[in-house]
């Protein structure tokens, strides 16, 4: 049986072929190519959820038991959303068992140019990020009269 191994990243080279054909979707596929670049980065912790909350109202959880606000740092540069943390478990000849394990982590969200995050709020071991999709005037739907 043979597998192929495909580069992300020339997939989307090739899809930058298409420019010539097309105005203004070059950042589009620069920003579904960091994407990419952020799945490969990650993890898998901490664990979350997006959520939909209205029709332009979004909620991202994570879930992020025994860390406290100072361990974690919210961020928002040029469409991605960067929550980070540098705690790691300590040396305590006191624990038998430890079953809850504290670990740096670095996960990251792309957002669409509408998408502003409004707040952050860590409670009971959850931090929720709230995020908003803001329509401009000119990109809303407008009724032609018709002459």
């Amino acid at each position: 049986m043979v597998s192929k191994s495909y580069n992300t990243l020339s997939l989307f080279d090739n899809l930058n072929q298409l420019t010539p054909y097309s105005v203004g979707f070059d950042r589009q596929f620069n920003r579904l190519n960091d994407y990419v670049k952020h799945q490969q980065q990650s993890t898998g912790f901490p664990p979350y959820n997006i959520q939909k909350v209205e029709d332009f109202k979004y909620t991202i959880e994570l879930a992020l038991a025994g860390f406290s606000k100072d361990d974690i740092e919210v961020e928002v540069a040029q469409g991605v959303l960067t929550v980070r943390s540098m705690k790691e478990n300590t040396d305590d000849d006191s624990n038998v068992y430890r079953g809850i394990s504290y670990r740096k982590f670095n996960r990251k969200f792309t957002l669409a140019d509408d998408i502003v995050v409004n707040d952050a709020k860590l409670e009971n071991g959850l931090l929720t990020i709230t995020l908003e999709q803001i329509i401009p005037e000119e990109k809303k739907p407008k009724l032609i009269k018709i002459q």
